[in-house]
């Protein structure tokens, strides 16, 4: 009955600008504009997606441990390419990456302080 999660939404003051973040730094695409509400649909090279809508307060950026949704995972088969393509786009990590079982992640701020990582996998979770 229920499939899944079609998209994730993060609320911003400057959607246009998010979205294009998106775009130029992890290749994502526009794949809806609404031009009455300034939303954004953005679509990721493996299908998911996130939706960037108009924030009606100020940006108030959460530590990683706080309460409610935290970070978007991008997973990538080429760790040391993306986080190599991240430092050229002058994107800083928010820590040194780290490898655990495998598996490699490091962690790094959108254009409006949200946490994302990179994570590659040794193996798929089951």
């Amino acid at each position: 009955m229920f499939d899944g999660i079609e998209h994730t939404g993060i609320a911003s003051s400057n959607p246009e600008r998010l979205a294009q973040w998106y775009v130029d730094t992890l290749g994502f695409t526009i794949n809806y504009r609404s031009e009455s509400s300034r939303g954004h649909f953005l679509k990721a090279p493996n299908g998911t997606m996130i939706e960037i809508i108009l924030a009606d307060g100020e940006l108030v950026t959460p530590k990683i441990k706080d309460p409610g949704l935290r970070h978007l995972a991008i997973a990538v088969k080429d760790f040391d390419a993306a986080l190599a393509a991240l430092r050229e786009k002058n994107v800083e990590s928010l820590g040194e990456p780290v490898e655990s079982k495998g598996n490699r992640v490091v962690f790094f701020a959108d254009a409006d302080g949200n946490i994302v990582h990179l994570i590659q996998r040794d193996k798929p979770l089951p």
